[in-house]
């Protein structure tokens, strides 16, 4: 399986997804995560621990693509209108990770519209950084989104400090010291789950 994860708008939690949807999915199969970002978010993850998976960057995937059976992409955050065309067609599944807010929420739409005039229909949508209760943003925000008719996973990712953590360790976040940490463990296994029933 190819999973491809894309966003208009930076800080929705695309690098993140992607290390941690390759590290549930290398439970089932092995798997490399492409990391197609300029910033080498994902890479640099990496380089300050050890993640259990392969990673490369989209120059290498070539060569290693044919030796994992799944596939992750981390792209770089605003893709053009052909760069959005060739990644949906180019993989199984587009996840579009985005937060609550309503800046995220609009770039969001601005990519599905974009996805609407290249035909793309196989993309769903990750609402992450989900704030705890009282706050309602992301029960709002999904309502939101159904009533646009839009595909959205039924699990979200909570917003919890352990996926700071765990990048600056170079980790998984369940590996953090943190009360919260296997929240957002779960969250990740639950929506790979999802990805797996599809």
């Amino acid at each position: 399986m190819i999973i491809t994860i894309a966003s208009f708008k930076g800080g929705v939690g695309k690098t993140t997804t992607a290390v941690h949807l390759a590290a549930c999915l290398q439970l089932q199969a092995p798997t490399l995560l492409i990391d197609g970002d300029p910033n080498r978010s994902a890479t640099n993850w990496s380089r300050r621990g050890n993640l259990p998976f392969k990673i490369v960057d989209e120059r290498q995937a070539a060569k290693y693509a044919r030796d994992f059976e799944h596939a992750v992409i981390d792209t770089q955050a605003r893709p053009t209108e052909e760069d959005l065309q060739a990644l949906a067609d180019g993989c199984d599944l587009l996840i579009m990770p985005t937060t609550p807010d309503a800046l995220a929420l609009d770039a969001l739409m601005l990519t599905v519209e974009a996805l609407a005039k290249v035909g793309a229909a196989k993309y769903r949508i990750l609402l992450t950084a989900i704030p705890p209760r009282p706050s309602k943003d992301g029960e709002d925000a999904r309502a939101m989104l159904i009533e646009a008719s839009q595909p959205i996973f039924a699990q979200g990712i909570r917003r919890v400090a352990a996926f700071q953590k765990a990048a600056l360790g170079g980790v998984l976040v369940h590996q953090v010291k943190d009360s919260r940490a296997q929240d957002g463990w779960q969250d990740y296994t639950l929506v790979a789950k999802e990805i797996a029933d599809v």
